[in-house]
């Protein structure tokens, strides 16, 4: 049985009376819908609640799903102990969600930590929820940092599990919008947060999911959102499926963005398969970047897909323009896939003999030896952007006004601890965020006595 129905929906505590405390009625109209969504999840009486959550735990590299049989919880954080939820989990279709990813390659499971409590991304749907329909089990998803192609592959395993089992079960995606779309609300303005809560919603009353796929990461962050993902994974739940899209409400009257739609899915729809369509332009997109890409990028390319696909290191080709072959310098290989960093290894100076062996040592450090991520496998390879910088010479400047986040990167250091960061990198807008970053990556706590130093990069893409 196909799912009945999917909703999207925000989790602010403060809609719950007995913690908003009259501070609720600043957001009738998302109460009013909320309800109504409620009230159509009891006319459909799901089987099984699937709820994805952005506050349950959360992973860089896996998606958890709550394990066990049941789980307890209450806004005691909230200053409502006497809120509370038992709420029994549907671990046949838990179970079935994990196989069929694993089957898939995609990391998603019961590993990891155990939930002891619901998260309040879980229980204010269910408040809402539990006051008209108290049948039903509840299944529920964390995110995590993987890119958001991953998460719609996990919303199609979530579909497949519910029609392999049978299941009646209905989709709700919890998250707020934007954090930041007022001067006086809690996380401030930027001019990115009225832009997210405009497009998404436009988005989703379209019901057109493949749009899903050109927020950028950079974009995200900025507006401060924390659903996206959980939008995506919904998408996902519904791919192949024309879907029937209804826009309740959509308040910021707050500072924070509240949105609430509903889906229905219909019959099969050839048209509506959106990661298959992305996935396609990205190949053309980057089959005509590498068509474009220089002689530096080409290398590191050919390096990487020598190494992951046969694990043997390329020759320095002799056809390489003569400063590749004549020049000693540092450099770093980026990599980057479906937009979001995918390994990053570098040399702050030259280690080898040119900047071509430099290039080859470093872009298979960059695929696979990267600590913050696993190896790239051959699967990735027609989804990689690549990028090389070639350093100049690390300059010592006296303070962080001789920096420039566009021109130079950045050196900081303190007794044996150094961060290096790149110039000119997506989301890095002042020197102080710079400094700051490069300070993390070097293990330098604030307070501690700095070395700044600066460098030019010559950047090949």
């Amino acid at each position: 049985m196909p799912i009945l129905a999917a909703f999207m929906v925000p989790h602010p505590p403060m809609i719950v009376p007995e913690i908003g405390r009259g501070s609720e009625r600043q957001i009738v109209a998302t109460t009013k819908a909320y309800e109504q969504v409620a009230s159509r999840i009891a006319e459909l009486k799901p089987e099984t609640i699937v709820i994805i959550s952005p506050h349950a735990t959360m992973y860089a590299d896996y998606f958890h799903i709550s394990p066990g049989r049941s789980a307890k919880g209450s806004f005691m954080s909230f200053r409502a102990p006497s809120v509370r939820f038992q709420e029994a989990y549907d671990e046949e279709l838990t179970d079935t969600i994990s196989a069929l990813s694993a089957l898939d390659g995609i990391p998603a499971g019961v590993m990891g930590e155990r939930d002891k409590q619901l998260d309040h991304g879980t229980m204010v749907p269910l408040w809402f929820i539990r006051n008209v329909y108290k049948e039903g089990k509840i299944v529920r998803i964390g995110l995590s940092g993987l890119p958001l192609t991953a998460h719609y592959q996990l919303g199609q395993k979530i579909a497949e599990a519910v029609q392999k089992t049978g299941r009646r079960a209905v989709i709700v995606a919890s998250g707020d919008l934007s954090h930041k779309l007022q001067e006086y609300g809690p996380y401030g303005f930027t001019p990115e947060g009225p832009q997210y809560d405009e497009r998404i919603m436009d988005v989703c009353s379209r019901a057109a999911f493949g749009e899903l796929f050109d927020f950028s990461e950079t974009f995200c962050e900025k507006a401060a959102e924390c659903g996206h993902r959980s939008f995506v994974i919904m998408a996902g739940t519904l791919d192949g499926l024309s879907v029937k899209a209804e826009q309740l409400s959509h308040e910021d009257v707050t500072g924070v963005g509240y949105g609430i739609c509903c889906f229905y899915p219909g019959e099969a729809d050839g048209q509506r398969h959106f990661l298959k369509e992305y996935l396609e332009r990205e190949v053309e997109k980057l089959t005509a970047q590498i068509e474009k890409s220089d002689a530096y990028v080409r290398l590191a390319r050919k390096t990487i897909e020598q190494y992951i696909r046969f694990h043997s290191v390329p020759e320095v080709p002799k056809d390489l323009p003569k400063e590749m072959l004549n020049t000693r310098a540092g450099a770093f290989v980026s990599i980057h896939e479906h937009g979001k960093l995918r390994g990053c290894i570098g040399t702050t100076g030259p280690t080898t003999k040119c900047v071509a062996q430099e290039i080859i040592q470093n872009a298979i450090s960059a695929s696979t030896r990267d600590p913050r991520f696993d190896p790239i496998g051959p699967e990735e390879l027609d989804y990689l952007e690549i990028k090389v910088d070639v350093l100049g010479e690390p300059e010592r400047i006296s303070s962080a006004e001789e920096l420039d986040v566009k021109r130079y990167g950045v050196i900081v250091s303190s007794g044996r601890k150094r961060g290096l960061l790149l110039p000119d990198l997506d989301g890095v807008d002042t020197v102080e965020q710079q400094v700051s970053i490069a300070m993390q990556k070097g293990g330098i706590r604030r307070g501690e006595p700095l070395t700044l130093e600066r460098f030019e990069v010559v950047r090949h893409e």
